[in-house]
């Protein structure tokens, strides 16, 4: 295939910084940037694996073809910007092009990976860096070495020692694994979206707050104007009835969440939560137990082609957690410590639903964030809609921004000509502090049709250095699911929502900080069990109070915060502590669980899934929820075998916010040692060996236990 002249992908881009030139292309410029892509990089590996001269780290390991400024690696660029619309704004053609295109990038990848002469000359520089004998080869640098390294084991990870039958068997697995990751996260999609809570009974909306109200009310016209073409009920009454005054709910976050917590309709909440917490479990085609029962099988007989027992061994063997046993060493001591602690709060808060509905009251799931809410505003008097009012998304944003500013010097911009894939989203150039560009960050922050769940942080072009010395920076984003502005009020957070903000946030500064030379080893590119520590560690800031006081103020009045709501947050910091504790640590057993599995797994899920996890729970389970046909972490996404990496880089974050603690949480030289020895280093080096030269000794769980107020055991 050759490039035509109407396809962007294929040649520089003409826009701000190169960003993506959103809008100027279509999914059939994607389609043939990929298949062209592919092509190219077969070229290549054909011109690796044909040169006669001894194999080198120049010519084997980082060979490309960088003849000329505007280099790019095709199939990286289309297929980025391809999946991450895929995530962000998809629609039935784009999940169409999906299917077509994952075995094809499945089967080329494996032909890259599984090419034994190309394994055979990689091979031969590994050897000639980590054998006994002296190397004529030129000295490495620390990060060449670690490059060396990874590409090595990557390949033989990726069964280059397999037997010719070993890898055709692989190939199959990995395809077949490829495909049934896609139909789980469009599965999970479609039954999230298929949902909906009409609501006509204006009585029906006791307990809410305005805030969910005006939303749903929004919703409902949004949906009418849908199905209708017709804007809203006030368009001279021409709308459909049931717009004019109804409210809709969904199981976007923003819409379920609030209205589990505030409402006072039992029934509707509990038919809230069953939809929630049954999709994909119904006779019909999104049903994804089968899907996951075959994923599971999947990677352990990957693993067990490869080698290991089971799939966490072989996922673990490049995590700083390098055994199974090292992972429930760390579950089982939170689980010691902390659910004593998590009993108590259950009482409390069976305590408080017997004293509001009397004593023959038996809580139920459905009834847990409703009380919570209760219990939390009878011992702190603190509640969500209290702070929204001072918590407005614009101001909030500038709060974020300008504590990057202040502990590394970096500013923000908007820049409307970066084009965006969508209305809703916002562009903006990062300078760092000597006034040199460091970064673009695009920032996407409402629920849509085609957007999944959840929030993550991504990027449109890595950072790396051109043999030519040209610093590559990079195209970062980040993809919310907050509560949406209606129609006379500005998109309100809740202090949950500035803590996931803050939490992105801390992976995007990871991405824009990047200086390494090799994009393969930049930003994110560490070993999963630490790759939360920087997201994690900003979610610190959500409560101080020198921090909420640079930017919380009424999006009325433009009052500063009250001191006395800041002093409610931060003695509520720890309301309900132990069980949210519990709820991670459960979601890690079950993981683990899952991919220690030596045997065919054949149990029912939704029954092994509560076996699983039962040493952490301590409320009643019902039998017909299940957690795991929607738990994209570790089915779709990347945490298969790793989901404990939320509580292993806590312990992190906790740690090493208490240098901060100690030397200032503004501290610039403190961040700037953070920046220098954690945030721009990416995979270049051992994780333990970036956090002690950061702190000076090795991570203590003691600064966690101190942050959630628990006695240590």
């Amino acid at each position: 295939m050759t490039s035509t002249g109407s396809n962007p992908f294929f040649h520089k881009y003409d826009t701000p910084h190169g960003t993506v030139p959103f809008g100027s292309f279509t999914l059939r410029h994607i389609e043939e940037a990929m298949m062209e892509g592919m092509q190219r990089e077969k070229e290549q590996m054909e011109r690796i694996c044909s040169n006669t001269a001894e194999p080198t780290f120049d010519n084997t390991i980082i060979y490309d073809d960088e003849k000329e400024d505007g280099y790019y690696d095709l199939l990286d660029r289309a297929s980025t910007v391809f999946f991450n619309i895929l995530s962000a704004d998809t629609d039935d053609e784009w999940d169409a092009l999906a299917n077509k295109m994952s075995p094809l990038l499945t089967q080329h990848s494996n032909d890259l990976r599984l090419n034994p002469v190309f394994f055979k000359r990689v091979k031969a520089v590994y050897d000639a860096y980590n054998g006994t004998g002296e190397t004529t080869q030129r000295e490495l640098s620390p990060e060449e070495k670690k490059l060396l390294e990874d590409t090595y084991m990557g390949l033989v990870r990726s069964g280059a020692l397999l037997d010719e039958k070993g890898q055709e068997t692989l190939r199959k697995l990995t395809e077949e694994a490829g495909l049934l990751s896609l139909q789980f996260s469009q599965n999970l999609l479609k039954e999230k979206k298929a949902y909906k809570l009409l609501i006509t009974d204006e009585r029906q909306l006791d307990g809410l707050p305005q805030t969910a109200i005006d939303a749903a009310a929004a919703a409902a016209r949004e949906e009418a104007k849908s199905r209708t073409g017709v804007v809203s009920g006030n368009d001279n009454g021409n709308a459909p009835a049931e717009a004019a005054k109804s409210w809709l709910f969904t199981l976007d976050y923003p819409s379920w969440q609030p209205f589990m917590t505030y409402s006072t309709q039992r029934e509707l909440r509990r038919e809230m939560y069953m939809a929630y917490n049954t999709v994909c479990t119904h006779d019909n085609a999104e049903n994804n137990l089968a899907v996951c029962s075959r994923l599971i099988n999947i990677r352990r007989e990957i693993a067990q082609l490869l080698g290991y027992e089971d799939y966490a061994s072989y996922v673990l063997e490049r995590r700083m957690a390098d055994s199974p046993q090292k992972v429930y060493d760390l579950l089982d001591r939170l689980i010691e410590s902390y659910k004593p602690a998590a009993i108590e709060e259950g009482k409390a808060l069976e305590a408080m639903a017997k004293r509001m509905e009397g004593d023959g009251f038996e809580m139920q799931p459905w009834d847990k964030a409703f009380y919570a809410h209760k219990l939390k505003l009878a011992e702190y008097d603190i509640d969500a809609e209290m702070l929204r009012p001072y918590l407005q998304l614009e101001n909030v944003v500038k709060g974020v921004f300008g504590l990057a500013t202040t502990l590394y010097g970096i500013t923000f911009r908007e820049n409307k000509d970066i084009p965006v894939y969508h209305p809703d989203v916002k562009a903006y150039e990062v300078m760092d502090a000597d006034g040199s560009f460091l970064a673009v960050l695009y920032a996407d922050f409402f629920p849509r049709k085609g957007k999944r769940g959840g929030a993550w942080m991504t990027e449109y072009q890595s950072q790396y250095i051109r043999k030519s010395g040209e610093n590559v920076r990079p195209h970062v984003s980040i993809v919310t699911n907050f509560t949406k502005p209606t129609d006379d009020k500005p998109a309100l957070l809740t202090l949950g929502e500035v803590e996931t903000l803050l939490h992105e946030f801390g992976h995007a500064l990871h991405g824009m900080f990047a200086n390494t030379r090799f994009a393969s080893l930049s930003g994110t590119n560490v070993l999963w069990d630490f790759v939360e520590l920087p997201s994690q560690f900003m979610e610190n800031y959500a409560v101080e109070a020198d921090f909420l006081r640079t930017f919380a103020v009424h999006h009325e009045t433009g009052e500063c915060i009250p001191d006395h709501l800041i002093e409610r947050i931060v003695k509520a910091r720890n309301f309900n502590v132990a069980m949210s504790c519990l709820r991670q640590v459960s979601f890690g057993l079950l993981d683990m669980a899952y991919y220690t599995q030596k045997r065919e797994f054949a149990e029912d899920i939704m029954t092994f899934e509560k076996e699983a996890w039962a040493p952490a729970v301590t409320d009643r389970q019902l039998a017909e929820t299940c957690m795991t046909v929607q738990f994209s972490h570790i089915i779709s996404g990347g945490y298969a075998a790793g989901y404990y990496s939320y509580k292993w880089a806590e312990v992190l974050d906790a740690d090493a916010f208490a240098v901060f603690r100690r030397e200032g949480i503004f501290n610039r030289e403190t961040a700037q040692r953070f920046r220098d020895c954690i945030l721009s280093k990416g995979g270049t080096e051992h994780p333990m060996t970036l956090f002690v030269r950061f702190k000076g000794s090795e991570p203590s769980i003691d600064a966690l236990m101190e942050r959630n107020g628990i006695t240590r055991k």
